[in-house]
């Protein structure tokens, strides 16, 4: 039922056949239909997602009401508002699915008892925020050091799979520009 996740677990740290099952009952399994959300800014956040099949975005609406993408999880990715599920602070975020998507949950009050019952997620969940982290970094760097037109490129370059996947509008949010520019990218080539 959540081999998915089992598998990615054990690229970090091994987890023994009765850890999986303490951990299979800390789960949850999600389905999302596209454009739903599994959280609307000002809730929240109750959960941290791992996406089984799918994708989904985090995001915020900006002053001027712009939406602005700062985060997608495809795949073998997690993604949570982590100050609204680490402090239990009404988020500031949506996040919501760009396909239909199916997800696997853990929810903030089974945090805790995971990582007493199963210390071993610590270091997981440690190197899993590690190369969010990274990424983030990276991402921001890119923002501020290359042209418009050089993200998408790097970008198409680096995720290939979330140019055909993703909407234009939401990917042109996430590198920071409107889908008006990222049309004018696209008819050059």
């Amino acid at each position: 039922m959540y081999s998915q996740l089992y598998n990615h677990i054990k690229k970090f740290v091994s987890l023994s056949s009765g850890e999986e099952e303490i951990l299979a009952a800390l789960l949850k399994t999600v389905s999302v239909n596209k454009k739903a959300f599994l959280l609307e800014q000002g809730q929240m956040c109750k959960a941290n997602y791992f996406v089984v099949k799918g994708c989904i975005r985090l995001y915020f609406i900006d002053i001027k009401g712009a939406e602005q993408t700062t985060q997608f999880a495809i795949e073998n990715w997690w993604l949570s508002d982590l100050t609204s599920f680490l402090f239990q602070k009404p988020s500031e975020f949506f996040i919501q699915a760009a396909e239909t998507t199916e997800v696997i949950a853990i929810a903030h009050h089974h945090y805790e008892e995971m990582f007493t019952q199963l210390p071993k997620l610590e270091r997981y969940f440690r190197l899993v925020l590690q190369k969010s982290h990274q990424a983030a970094q990276m991402r921001i760097r890119y923002l501020y050091s290359m042209t418009a037109e050089e993200r998408y490129h790097h970008f198409n370059a680096s995720f290939p799979e979330f140019v055909q996947r993703i909407p234009q509008y939401m990917l042109a949010s996430y590198l920071g520009f409107t889908p008006e520019f990222l049309s004018k990218i696209r008819a050059k080539r």
